[in-house]
């Protein structure tokens, strides 16, 4: 089993606070850091917006490359980019500048996000947001891969450019997908290396994972894509057991969200290293 800890950006603008944690955790050998993302949230607050407008956000692929300088082996991830809302061709440029030079340590977490003011306020159709979201990662793979990028689709289109450095990591950023409905998981089962599971037990990952299971032999899922990695974030505490009920169920990766303040970060780097042994 994998662990991280979510969190870092999100809560959490202290540059010293957010070094001396990834270094920590870096140092313990936690094998991932991983941070959200809202560029704005409605004030006041509304369902199902998930935090106060106050929140402090930094954006995710500024925080991962701060975070990048600061360490030297833990992967850094996104849960998740709101993808929908941005330029495919910016995003693929950030995500592939994150990657070198954190030298390949980069996870793109994405999701078609679900606050309606946030797009609205940015510009983006909250109801095209699905079938952007599949184009986008289909636009951002011909950028990293392909030796003449090129794209045609419904929202985005370009041909005669290219974009250098590519990421380090072969065939681009990794990207994982997040979200619960059936297109979010027919989406990671077509086109994501991984699938992100958000507050999930034991119980409910097991039947995500036996869904995307037949949904990856259904869409025949392509072999570059590689097997399918499992990523949770669980609801409660992990323990022992908890742990080997999540490696049954299916998970590869246990991120812990924890409390924002730096003296419980650095309690859940020390536990989530007793739990890895």
């Amino acid at each position: 089993m994998k662990f991280g800890i979510f969190g870092l950006g999100s809560g959490v603008a202290d540059p010293d606070i957010l070094r001396n944690v990834a270094q920590a955790a870096d140092a313990a050998g936690l094998e991932s850091l991983w941070c959200g993302e809202h560029v704005v949230l409605p004030k006041p607050r509304v369902a199902p917006s998930p935090a106060d407008p106050d929140l402090e956000f930094l954006h995710p692929s500024v925080v991962l490359t701060y975070l990048a300088a600061c360490t030297e082996r833990v992967k850094l991830g996104t849960g998740i980019v709101l993808i929908a809302q941005r330029n495919p061709v910016v995003l693929a440029k950030e995500f592939a500048s994150a990657d070198v030079l954190s030298r390949g340590r980069m996870i793109l977490g994405i999701g078609a996000g679900y606050l309606e003011p946030e797009f609205d306020a940015i510009g983006a159709p909250f109801r095209e947001r699905g079938p952007r979201t599949d184009e986008a990662i289909d636009a951002m793979r011909s950028l990293w891969n392909e030796e003449d990028p090129s794209f045609d689709g419904e929202f985005w289109q370009f041909a005669g450019i290219d974009a250098h450095p590519r990421p380090v990591t072969s065939g681009g950023v990794p990207i994982h997908v997040g979200g619960h409905s059936e297109a979010a998981l027919r989406r990671a089962a077509e086109r994501g290396q991984g699938w992100y599971g958000w507050m999930q037990d034991p119980e409910q990952t097991a039947a995500y994972v036996e869904r995307l299971n037949r949904l990856c032999e259904e869409v025949e899922r392509p072999a570059e894509l590689g097997p399918l990695e499992i990523t949770i974030t669980p609801p409660a505490r992990l323990t022992e057991v908890a742990v080997e009920q999540y490696a049954d169920a299916g998970a590869h990766r246990l991120v812990s969200l924890s409390a924002r303040a730096e003296r419980s970060l650095l309690h859940a780097v020390e536990h989530l290293t007793s739990l890895d042994g």
